[in-house]
């Protein structure tokens, strides 16, 4: 694939198989990190950020990396390990962002909520992304329709009979679900789900979030404080696949390729119902 053939990936098509393929490989690359986790004791280091980084995420990034120079070639990829290191890579409006890790102090603890996420931006929005919780031999992927399915980490998607399709629920008159970070819970947060007709609020680690949201197990998810691309690309794309939207305070729908903000993020809040989103 070239970046002249790039913008086919907007074909409804292409964007499911591109979701299939993103599947199998955060599936596979499950495996390295539970070959991390199976140790006695997991070392790791602060990057620039403070934020830990792992055996377990260099090894899941350098095999996606080689993973997608393969299937992918010529398709720009912004790693987090390697935007990390202060490695820059020149891209138009489409490229491949990977979190090899997310949910890394998770990792740590041995909680099985931690991430492999996967995603394709084109003119600023994800068309297609899979996101792995190899502890929990689970997968979830969306490109035209999301789906999830159980897969044992290093291995691949199984058929599709075996797919259970998502679709987010429309916001219950009873009372709304919100999620919350484990690690990141600030009193913005708290203070926007006041505003809500919230009866049940959830705290989950790293991207499972977005994939609780595509599965109707709940109904929103803010975030105030900074995440990056990768953090939440591959989520989102799961997230509108499946009937969701994930937008910026004023409603738009949160963007992407800000190379200017190095990739930062700003606030935004993840809806399974979008009609919901005047209740705020």
């Amino acid at each position: 694939m070239t970046g002249q053939t790039m913008p086919i990936m907007n074909a409804r098509s292409d964007r499911q198989s591109l979701a299939r393929l993103f599947g199998d490989l955060v599936v596979g690359a499950g495996a390295l990190a539970m070959e991390v986790l199976a140790r006695p004791e997991i070392g790791a280091q602060l990057k620039s950020d403070k934020s830990p980084v792992t055996e377990a995420d260099e090894r899941v990034e350098e095999y996606l990396l080689a993973a997608l120079a393969r299937d992918l070639p010529g398709v720009p990829i912004i790693a987090e390990e390697a935007a990390a290191r202060g490695e820059s890579v020149t891209h138009g409006s489409a490229f491949l962002l990977i979190d090899p890790i997310d949910g890394t102090r998770e990792f740590l603890a041995r909680s099985p909520e931690f991430t492999v996420n996967l995603a394709l931006i084109i003119d600023g929005a994800p068309v297609a992304g899979a996101i792995s919780a190899p502890a929990q031999a689970k997968v979830w992927f969306g490109g035209a329709d999301s789906f999830a399915a159980d897969a044992a980490p290093g291995g691949a998607l199984p058929a599709p009979q075996d797919w259970r399709r998502l679709r987010t629920r429309k916001a219950p008159p009873k009372g709304m679900t919100a999620l919350v970070s484990k690690s990141h819970l600030d009193a913005q947060t708290t203070d926007f789900i006041s505003r809500l007709p919230v009866i049940r609020r959830m705290s989950v680690g790293s991207s499972l979030k977005f994939c609780a949201v595509a599965e109707g197990l709940a109904d929103v998810y803010p975030r105030f404080g900074p995440t990056m691309e990768w953090d939440t690309a591959a989520g989102d794309a799961i997230l509108r696949a499946a009937g969701g939207a994930v937008l910026d305070p004023a409603g738009a729908p949160l963007l992407y390729n800000k190379a200017g903000a190095k990739y930062l993020n700003g606030s935004f809040i993840a809806w399974g119902d979008p009609s919901a989103s005047t209740l705020s």
